[in-house]
């Protein structure tokens, strides 16, 4: 099937399942959907499915987008029970998320893959370097007012949807830089990462249309249900045990997990890059 043994492709859904519920749990711990593992482990499979170098990056950020939409939504959920979710930042930060998801996936339909490896790096990069420093980003004691904020929230929509994740490092970045709270940084993250995913997923599937030759069996343009029917379900599920363990840990604590996560998915596509 697909070209390749079928045992191998067992360890694959294995893989892949596994894969899911370490994002779950990562999405509820750091209010991201858990694209930053998604993406490289998609990355792989589609190597040993033999897709085309040229489809093979947009069409795991693309899957994982969809991948995501479940996954944030158990995360918001499970954070908004216990009332951290700043819904007043969710309600003006919407439209300017979409807009930059929307402008990202016009960049998706044209861009090279090698583009969207670098942007990962360079922006993760910076990610890790803040979280694992613990270098205090304190700008100011409250988020600016519009149209400031509303310029964030469109910077954030369009990095995020290049590099497939939720966008959940750079609200955490933006919120604490500004007086909140990591454990609200994160509960609110979460419910940004439904405002990314969502009209991301659709745009990467219009995107990828015209290369549908190129693309493997059961995939809507730079989406592939196969891969989201197997990681969906257990990181949707396990995104509310995430949830819990974020609310028992410092913010210390939660800055170096995350940086440590980042800094793993960071090398693994340096190394990508450079071989």
């Amino acid at each position: 099937m697909f070209g390749i043994p079928e045992s191998e492709l067992i360890w694959l859904a294995v893989g892949l399942l596994a894969a899911g519920a370490v994002t779950g749990v990562l999405a509820g711990l750091f209010g991201i959907g858990g694209g930053g593992i998604i993406v490289p482990v998609l990355y792989q499979v589609f190597t040993m499915l033999h897709v085309t170098e040229e489809v093979r990056m947009p069409l795991a950020v693309g899957s994982s987008l969809l991948i995501i939409i479940p996954t944030s939504l158990a995360s918001f959920r499970a954070h908004y029970a216990r009332g951290a979710v700043d819904m007043t930042m969710l309600r003006v930060w919407w439209w300017p998320i979409m807009l930059g998801v929307a402008v990202s996936s016009v960049i998706a339909s044209v861009a090279p893959a090698e583009l969207f490896k670098l942007f990962f790096v360079i922006v993760a990069s910076i990610i890790c370097f803040r979280f694992l420093s613990g270098w205090d980003l304190r700008v100011a004691d409250k988020l600016p007012g519009p149209p400031v904020i509303q310029f964030i929230g469109f910077f954030i929509g369009l990095c995020a949807t290049l590099m497939g994740i939720a966008g959940g490092a750079f609200v955490n970045i933006a919120m604490t830089s500004c007086g909140r709270t990591m454990h609200q940084a994160v509960a609110t993250a979460s419910g940004v990462g439904i405002f990314i995913a969502l009209p991301g997923a659709i745009g990467y599937m219009l995107a990828g249309l015209p290369h549908a030759a190129a693309l493997p069996p059961f995939s809507i343009g730079y989406v592939s249900l196969i891969g989201f029917a197997l990681i969906a379900p257990t990181s949707m599920l396990l995104a509310p045990v995430g949830a819990r363990l974020a609310h028992g840990f410092s913010k210390r604590t939660l800055e170096i997990g995350f940086g440590l996560f980042l800094l793993l998915i960071t090398l693994r596509f340096v190394i990508d890059l450079i071989w």
